[in-house]
């Protein structure tokens, strides 16, 4: 296979993933990861017929060596499995796990997914940083905050996969653990940051590692006297059912799921149960939801600062709740515009701040902007929500 066309400005030399193994013998895949940590790349893509590729700041990188053969993926790829997730990977073309490794003394976590596609087996892995960082150095909105104070309810965090959800629960978590004496419960998929306790006492449990699965994780739970939860990812009716059943029981549980807005989170979770459901569900909602937290991320312009996520916040006021209970959905979008005493804030205020404060440039806030009109006119300080000057 002849070896693919390279730009020497963008690629990342062999040399410099294989100087970092070690004496010992390990597992031959390392040394990609090394080099993941060093490049502090937040992606790993392995694919037959293309060299690896590292995701630094939102781009993707050849490193410069041969494209992997489907013999050396492999190679490299199935030593990764324990028989439970070869079990997976045989049975539904793809698994889900951690793979831990130590870098200079630093122990470095991967989220790592096996899949297969066209015949052949591919590899992507995402860097997961031993170190939490707070909400000021995420660049997140202070409102965050309170959003933790709760003892009980649900709080979601919609976004795609990649827009650093996952870290935003951490560092809420984290919050918590630093300021609260609680009982912290996860359920993970695989587990992706290991806390270390401060004033909480922290149970992490991986699926199939720990427990079978959600449901029976969640079974466990109730008994397990957790005073906040993290359940994972709300795939599916019955993960979302536990979590509201022990938002409702005086737990105060964390989430993710894939939607594009805090707004249209509340139609992803209803489609996920039959029409004649709705409405219990949507009274469920507006009971137990404290708040969702939308996400992208962005490329950064401010120096030492690869990416930065910009935040759609939509607390459960009463007029949320209402606008939910009425299924006026369609007008979720005015009432975060209108909310910033309660700390609320859609996609536009949030883009404006972080290209007031040079984090990005108008260019990229203009690419992601649900209304490039509507972010004009605030860069302009017209407050399009209120009609008058911000």
């Amino acid at each position: 296979m002849s070896k693919t066309p390279q730009s020497s400005q963008s690629s990342i030399s062999e040399s410099d993933y294989d100087s970092f193994v070690g004496r010992h013998q390990e597992l031959e895949v390392n040394k990609m990861f090394r080099a993941c940590v060093k490049h502090e790349a937040s992606d790993l893509h392995l694919k037959v017929g293309r060299p690896p590729m590292l995701r630094v700041d939102g781009s993707l990188r050849p490193m410069d060596r041969d494209p992997i053969d489907d013999e050396e993926m492999v190679r490299l790829c199935f030593p990764l499995m324990n028989e439970r997730s070869r079990k997976i990977f045989d049975k539904d073309g793809g698994a889900d796990f951690a793979h831990m490794l130590d870098v200079d003394g630093t122990n470095w976590r991967f989220r790592v997914n096996l899949l297969q596609q066209l015949g052949h087996i591919g590899m992507v892995a995402r860097r997961v940083s031993s170190w939490i960082p707070d909400f000021e150095g995420l660049n997140l909105p202070p409102s965050i905050q309170e959003l933790c104070t709760y003892d009980q309810g649900m709080v979601l965090l919609a976004g795609v996969t990649g827009s650093g959800k996952s870290t935003t629960i951490a560092s809420m978590l984290n919050w918590i653990n630093a300021n609260y004496r609680k009982h912290i419960l996860t359920l993970e998929d695989p587990i992706e940051f290991v806390f270390t306790e401060q004033k909480c006492l922290i149970n992490q449990r991986e699926i199939g590692l720990d427990v079978l699965d959600f449901e029976i994780g969640m079974k466990h739970a109730v008994r397990e006297d957790p005073d906040v939860m993290l359940v994972g990812e709300m795939r599916d009716k019955e993960t979302f059912m536990t979590a509201i059943h022990a938002a409702e029981t005086g737990h105060l549980v964390f989430g993710t799921i894939h939607a594009s807005t805090a707004p249209s989170t509340i139609g992803r979770i209803l489609d996920l149960f039959p029409q004649e459901m709705h409405s219990a569900l949507r009274s469920a909602i507006a009971t137990n939801m404290k708040g969702i937290i939308a996400q992208k991320l962005l490329k950064s312009i401010k120096p030492g600062v690869g990416r930065v996520p910009v935040c759609e916040i939509m607390k459960f006021t009463p007029t949320v709740r209402k606008l939910v209970l009425e299924e006026e959905d369609h007008r979720l979008g005015d009432a975060i515009r209108v909310g910033a005493e309660d700390g609320m804030q859609d996609f536009t205020q949030g883009l404006k701040k972080l290209v007031d404060e040079e984090y990005i440039d108008r260019e990229v806030a203009m690419e992601v902007a649900p209304s490039r009109e509507q972010l004009k006119m605030a860069l302009k300080g017209i407050d399009v929500s209120q009609g008058g000057i911000i």
